[in-house]
């Protein structure tokens, strides 16, 4: 990813914040003997039974993730296939009304991450259900109500064969913040001010980013 030197991780807490508060990442993996890329949408954890710190850079961190097992791209994952996970948070369109100068141009911040590393397939019954339930536990604690999965268990024995669990070890991790950091301060503020009246939910965090910048 290119990443101008303005637009990169302020500190080493922001792309940790993106990756556990907006976990629904896109897998991409290459395709087999010249396919196209192949391409999936699915929730991602940290693995809770490592304890080493978020390295700079995130190498050798392990995430655990699942798909549908009929998704092709299942079949498709090898054990040591390189594959990228891309995270996207917060991130609203900019219109040159809000600059309040001409000539302008309409840009769009955001902020993202790409995660590159390599996949391992769990062929374990016992290791996919314990990646779903670390699963629900991430999310019910973060976003959801607590909820309690004991008397589902059994169900989700019985669904596990059509749930393909794998582990994602880090090689390196970057970062994009485009905050508006190239303009002035009194148009950043400009900015900041109409993300943060809108109504959009995904606007009034990127103001909210935009309030932290150094």
């Amino acid at each position: 990813m290119f990443v101008p030197r303005q637009y990169r991780e302020p500190d080493g807490s922001w792309m940790v914040d993106v990756i556990t508060q907006y976990p629904l990442a896109l897998l991409t993996t290459n395709g087999k003997d010249g396919h196209s890329p192949l391409a999936t949408h699915l929730p991602v954890i940290r693995d809770p039974n490592r304890t080493d710190e978020w390295a700079e850079g995130f190498s050798s961190v392990r995430l655990l993730g699942h798909m549908n097992a009929q998704n092709p791209h299942w079949s498709a994952l090898r054990n040591g296939d390189p594959a990228l996970l891309v995270f996207t948070g917060p991130h609203g369109y900019i219109s040159p009304t809000v600059y309040e100068k001409t000539p302008a141009a309409p840009t769009w911040d955001f902020t993202s991450v790409h995660v590159h590393g390599i996949i391992e397939k769990i062929d374990s019954s016992e290791q996919t259900l314990e990646v779903v339930r670390h699963t629900v536990r991430a999310f019910e604690g973060a976003f959801g109500t607590d909820w309690d999965m004991s008397d589902s268990v059994d169900y989700f024995r019985e669904i596990l064969p059509g749930v393909g669990a794998f582990r994602f070890t880090v090689s390196r991790a970057e970062g994009m913040f485009k905050l508006s950091q190239e303009q002035t301060p009194e148009i950043r503020d400009r900015v900041h001010d109409s993300f943060a009246g809108s109504r959009c939910s995904l606007h009034r965090e990127t103001a909210r980013l935009m309030k932290r910048l150094p």
